[in-house]
């Protein structure tokens, strides 16, 4: 039975996230590695208020707004491949969730 394992990489800088999905895109193209993605999720949009004062309360300053970029990655098999790009380090500002899922063929029953 074949592992699937799901990168999702997220950051605050698109230009930067899709350098770093189109890097492992092209090596998974070259080293012939069944890649499906990347599939961009909807962008998600975070508000974080400031206080003028270490209390919570008082005067406050404009929230802090900020933008999350999300691209999917599945790898099918390839357990290898899925492992290395894990194990990488990505630049400043990008994080990486890894999910792997043991994919069992329909067989009939």
């Amino acid at each position: 039975m074949p592992f699937v394992t799901t990168l999702t990489l997220q950051s605050g800088d698109r230009a930067v996230l899709e350098r770093v999905v189109g890097d492992i895109k092209e090596r998974a193209e070259r080293k012939g590695v069944e890649l499906k993605g990347p599939h961009a999720a909807s962008p998600v949009d975070y508000s974080v208020p400031q206080s003028r004062r270490l209390s919570a309360s008082g005067p406050r300053f404009s929230p802090w707004r900020y933008t999350v970029y999300i691209r999917r990655l599945e790898v099918v098999g390839h357990d290898e491949f899925a492992r290395t790009v894990a194990e990488e380090p990505f630049p400043e500002g990008v994080h990486l969730d890894v999910d792997v899922e043991r994919v069992s063929a329909p067989d009939g029953r």
